[in-house]
């Protein structure tokens, strides 16, 4: 069964009215209907003391149902702000996955930098060994001492 909670029909119920609900409902059928413009004011049999005593019966009601409805717009709000994801989140998370990536990228760069530096430069090295190596021969004579460096040596 549907009902009626003052702003739309729910499936959701409200307590039963209370004492002073039902006093001001009363209140509100029996009273008169709305003066037009420029009629006089009837005086009515209730004293002053039972006008306040409506009126702050009303007050309460009124302050009641604004609680309630108070209460019941801040659970729809609640629900709806936990569904909605912001829009600098999205952007937020995908530049620190970039940031990250570029990170990652430029370590393994890096590192495989100096990799190759160790492993070439003793590549390097042991070519240059070799070469100096075989720039002698086994006599101990450089392959550079041939007969003519030999007499521009010896002058």
């Amino acid at each position: 069964m549907l009902w009626w909670d003052g702003l739309d029909w729910t499936r959701v119920r409200r307590a039963p009215p209370s004492d002073s609900e039902l006093e001001a409902s009363k209140v509100a059928i029996e009273r008169p209907p709305p003066l037009e413009v420029g009629a006089s004011v009837p005086q009515s049999g209730m004293s002053r003391a039972d006008s306040q005593r409506i009126i702050a019966e009303v007050r309460d009601v009124a302050r009641d149902e604004v609680d309630r409805a108070a209460e019941m717009f801040g659970q729809r709000a609640s629900a709806a702000a936990r569904e909605i994801t912001p829009l600098i989140t999205g952007y937020t998370n995908r530049l620190l996955n970039w940031v990250r990536i570029g990170i990652v990228v430029a370590t393994i760069l890096l590192v495989g930098w100096f990799v190759f530096q160790v492993i070439a430069e003793a590549t390097f090295l042991d070519w240059l060994g070799d070469r100096i190596d075989n720039i002698t021969d086994q006599n101990g004579v450089t392959d550079l001492v041939t007969p003519r460096n030999v007499e521009v040596l010896s002058r």
